[in-house]
């Protein structure tokens, strides 16, 4: 049975997903406070403290994997993205932010890397939501073959076939033309 796996790192091609810790409050907290970035986001709390006593507790959760985007070139913190509730085969991922001016190729890139190691972890689909109104994301996961499967609380509900998922990785190799490699 597939579980979700914490990695040090995950490099693909022009990036890496590094494990978020505590140190990176400040720049999480940036991100989903940023007016530009959070409309689409589910609510956190405003106080810098509770985002650093988050990621503690995460450090223990064994059931999601959270990761910093950064450039493989520099280590530039680029954006986040988390891996969680694992249901079977399939596990869903979301927290996706990129920074204002990320290099054009980071979502892709990224996006991909979460797949590929998803596959690595054993997984064969995916699942997720995307908040009403956000029509670009819906765009975005569209194109990579995901359906919309439900309707709740203001979120539109997709799932991605393990035939979407390698169908994507094929379409967008040349993002990630040597695969990725991970540290545990």
């Amino acid at each position: 049975m597939a579980a979700i796996r914490k990695a040090a790192s995950i490099e693909g091609s022009k990036l890496r997903l590094r494990n978020a810790v505590e140190a990176d409050a400040a720049f999480i907290f940036s991100l989903r406070h940023d007016p530009a970035r959070n409309r689409h986001m589910s609510a956190t709390s405003p106080v810098l403290d509770d985002q650093r006593q988050w990621l503690e507790r995460y450090a223990t959760d064994q059931g999601q994997a959270y990761f910093i985007i950064e450039t493989l070139a520099d280590a530039q913190p680029l954006g986040t993205v988390r891996l969680y509730d694992a249901q079977g085969d399939s596990f869903c991922w979301g927290s996706w932010m990129l920074e204002p001016g990320a290099p054009s190729f980071a979502a892709i890139e990224s996006v991909l890397m979460v797949y590929r190691y998803a596959l690595d972890l054993g997984f064969t689909s995916a699942h997720f939501e995307v908040q009403d109104g956000n029509l670009p994301v819906s765009r975005f996961h569209e194109n990579f073959g995901a359906v919309r499967v439900g309707h709740a609380g203001g979120q539109i509900q997709y799932s991605l076939s393990h035939e979407n998922i390698l169908q994507s990785l094929h379409r967008y190799r040349r993002y990630l033309p040597g695969g990725i490699q991970y540290r545990s």
